[in-house]
């Protein structure tokens, strides 16, 4: 469903893991775009029904991007950059304090 616009990318490839798979990913994009284009469904889970969620308005106000990156959560995926790396995690109901 998600794809790069054609043209020539000569951005570098930054090397991020989702649940344990390998994603290949461009410099400069959002953690969230990497996800939906490697044909993630979901990112996490709602606390009180475990309703699957996804990015909706992909500019860091509706928190339905929530991710663990790097063992922290609450991460919004479409406000964080792509680093070389990174390991990403779905955010299952809250997190724990």
């Amino acid at each position: 469903m998600f794809r790069r616009l054609e043209g020539s990318d000569e951005r570098p490839v930054q090397r991020i893991e989702f649940e344990g798979t390998p994603i290949a990913a461009r410099t400069g994009d959002s953690v969230a775009a990497a996800l939906l284009m490697a044909g993630v469904g979901h990112f996490r889970t709602t606390p009180v029904s475990g309703t699957p969620r996804a990015p909706y308005c992909m500019m860091g106000i509706c928190f339905d991007c929530l991710v663990e990156i790097d063992g922290v959560a609450n991460q919004q995926a479409c406000m964080v950059q792509v680093q070389d790396g990174m390991t990403i995690r779905r955010q299952q109901g809250a997190r724990t304090l």
